[in-house]
């Protein structure tokens, strides 16, 4: 009953990864459909979600902690209001990533899930990183974009992860003592980055 939480530099194949990892272990794999699965516990649209999460800031700090507690849950669980906030998003990320993580099996990627899981008995927390440059190559050899566009895209997520890690008060995201596992993608390719993954879970 594993989960497997993957942060990455925008570029480096997180998403690839994860979906790989995922499908050889038979797990679930978490990116986008958590936004959706806000969208559906707060009875509103995933669009509204998606601009909400673009936006959140602070009050992720308050949130984010080593396990969320059950008044949390109750109170999120129960809540019909139909519309959402910051704070009520942030809410509903925490719950949803720790249900998640709760019935096991599942590759999370991104959203804070190595702040949120830190303390969660059989989360497995992994780091992907690479260089600029290869990052670029990445995205134009796995995505439709240019040399150009690649470049732009990246600059962008950089800093849109920068400044978000910034105003949730965590400075240490890429300190590799918050995670079991960095994996330098510069140094090699998909399948042993997958390999070395997958040797995390026995161990859990």
């Amino acid at each position: 009953m594993a989960v497997i939480t993957i942060s990455r530099q925008f570029g480096a194949g997180g998403k690839t990864v994860g979906k790989m990892v995922a499908d050889r272990l038979g797990y679930t794999f978490a990116d986008d459909g958590i936004i959706q699965m806000v969208a559906e516990a707060a009875n509103v649209s995933p669009h509204w979600v998606e601009s909400i999460e673009k936006e959140a800031g602070g009050k992720l700090s308050r949130v984010v902690s080593s396990m969320v507690s059950k008044r949390l849950v109750d109170r999120i669980l129960k809540d019909e209001r139909g519309y959402m906030d910051e704070r009520l998003y942030l809410d509903y990320l925490v719950v949803i990533i720790a249900q998640i993580a709760e019935e096991g099996n599942a590759v999370i990627l991104g959203r804070g899930s190595q702040y949120i899981l830190h303390d969660h008995p059989d989360a497995c927390h992994v780091l992907l990183i690479n260089d600029f440059n290869n990052r670029v190559k990445f995205m134009t050899e796995h995505y439709d974009f240019s040399e150009s566009q690649a470049a732009k895209v990246v600059n962008r997520e950089d800093k849109r992860r920068l400044n978000l890690y910034r105003k949730i008060g965590k400075t240490d995201y890429d300190n590799p003592v918050l995670y079991h596992l960095v994996v330098n993608m510069a140094k090699m390719d998909l399948q042993t980055a997958v390999r070395l993954m997958l040797n995390l879970v026995p161990s859990k």
